[in-house]
């Protein structure tokens, strides 16, 4: 996301935070000296909903050139068509735009009713009980600086409260998201995201994928990581900074973070290992297991499915799905 924000001339992120900013911060550091771009934060002291914490960045927001400013939800994931955006949104005059994905049952979901043609939007329904459209908010937004003079600081619900507003005055416009969409909040459907998202490496940017006689299907591999001899990885994996893999490794649909090492023959499938984790000797973790950050599975555990939480040591098996503090 911040990778395709850069693309299109954006110079700083924003990111609107309530528990703990400096966590995210540091994570985020490398993204700074790697993209040239700046990332601050706007801490909320009481949640504020998903409109109020832009009343609170205002001052992060408006820079006097009334050029218009993203808002992004962080947990989704798509192929971030952003010049696109911007060239719909100054196009057709009006207040805001917000891209839409279609979906297969939009009972489930809040649908946005809009004009096919000009995609100006007429009216928002709440899980709609007889079909009035397919289309859902994508949580991805471009908005004027006068938006803001429509949000209140206090908890504001920008999808119930300021966009039907907007819309009401006939200054709400869609775009209909092309490619893949995945809301990414819930482990499950990260690993759905994933693979996704590999997918549409493939069609972009083949050079960034994996290739070798141990690769299966779509695998993102960081430049600093380390892969024994005799691993099978893939399909739909991603291997982030500094991890060690040794010899004889199994992979499958999961992701392992920065730091992790897994040690020799372990098995890991449908599964997310969390930052500077280790996995021991002939492990097995599969079923959805969530290691948290700094977890250390030992020799021929086998887990699961389940979530171990931070700074734990797992030294018997875990037969079926539990959480481990």
């Amino acid at each position: 996301m911040i990778e395709a924000l850069k693309e299109v001339g954006v110079t700083e992120v924003v990111l609107a935070i309530n528990y703990r900013p400096e966590v995210m911060l540091n994570f985020l550091k490398d993204f700074e000296d790697k993209l040239g771009i700046t990332i601050t934060c706007s801490q909320e002291t009481e949640p504020l909903g998903t409109a109020g914490p832009l009343a609170l960045a205002r001052d992060k927001l408006v820079d006097g050139s009334g050029e218009p400013f993203f808002v992004l939800n962080s947990d989704v994931i798509s192929e971030y068509p952003f010049a696109e955006l911007i060239k719909f949104h100054k196009s057709h005059g009006g207040e805001a735009t917000i891209m839409v994905t279609k979906v297969d049952e939009p009972s489930k979901y809040g649908v946005v009713v809009m004009e096919e043609v000009t995609g100006m939007v007429e009216k928002f329904v709440e899980k709609p009980k007889i079909f009035v459209g397919n289309k859902i908010n994508a949580g991805i937004y471009l908005l004027n600086p006068s938006v803001l003079d429509r949000i209140e600081l206090k908890p504001t619900s920008i999808e119930k409260e300021v966009f039907p507003r907007i819309a009401s005055d006939a200054k709400l416009f869609a775009l209909v998201l092309p490619g893949f969409w995945m809301d990414v909040g819930q482990p499950r459907d990260y690993i759905t995201g994933l693979r996704l998202y590999l997918d549409s490496l493939r069609k972009r940017s083949t050079n960034r994928l994996a290739t070798g006689a141990h690769i299966v299907g779509n695998v993102l591999v960081h430049e600093s990581a380390k892969i024994g001899e005799g691993c099978l990885i893939g399909p739909d994996v991603a291997i982030g900074p500094g991890c060690v893999v040794e010899d004889g490794v199994r992979l499958s649909r999961c992701t392992v973070m920065r730091g992790v090492h897994i040690k020799k023959h372990a098995c890991i499938s449908n599964s997310i290992i969390g930052w500077h984790s280790t996995v021991g000797q002939w492990a097995r973790i599969e079923n959805m297991t969530i290691l948290g950050e700094d977890v250390h599975v030992g020799d021929e555990v086998y887990t699961n499915g389940g979530v171990v939480l931070p700074h734990k040591e797992i030294k018997s098996s875990i037969l079926k799905p539990e959480i481990v503090m």
